[in-house]
């Protein structure tokens, strides 16, 4: 089957489609939060809602309405759900703190350098949460 079962593979379309409407709603609520029209969040991390858990919670509800809830790859893919989430709302939360703090004292400093580290790249609760929500109504609607 090779490439082409990848191709007509269903769960793996499902998953993405959830990434893609996230990405989306990151560019729609931007607009509306900041009133300009940043195309960049299409493709950028932290925001609402998280993408990377809409993917994985769209994946985990895919394979479990195809293969059950009871099977191991619904099994599978809910603990590498929680594993994202977690990295979502807590390493990657915290690693964009940090780099707002740094930023905040590199600025304040006569040799700083010109380019500035990366803040959002992670994502509140809610915004894990929203992604929840998405990912597993596109998991179990597609």
């Amino acid at each position: 089957m090779g490439i082409v079962g990848i191709i007509y593979n269903k769960t793996i379309w499902v998953a993405i489609l959830s990434w893609a409407i996230a990405q989306i709603l990151k560019i729609i609520l931007t607009f509306f939060q900041q009133d300009k029209l940043d195309l960049s969040r299409i493709y950028g991390s932290g925001g609402m809602p998280s993408s990377h858990t809409s993917l994985v919670m769209a994946l985990s509800f895919s394979l479990g309405k195809t293969y059950g809830f009871d099977s191991a790859y619904f099994a599978i893919a809910i603990v590498l759900a929680m594993v994202v989430m977690y990295d979502a709302a807590g390493v990657r939360r915290a690693a964009g703190k940090q780099a707002e703090l740094l930023n905040f004292l590199l600025h304040h400093h006569e040799t700083a350098p010109k380019e500035q580290l990366k803040e959002l790249l992670g994502h509140t609760p809610i915004e894990v949460i929203a992604g929840a929500v998405l990912g597993i109504a596109v998991g179990l609607l597609c």
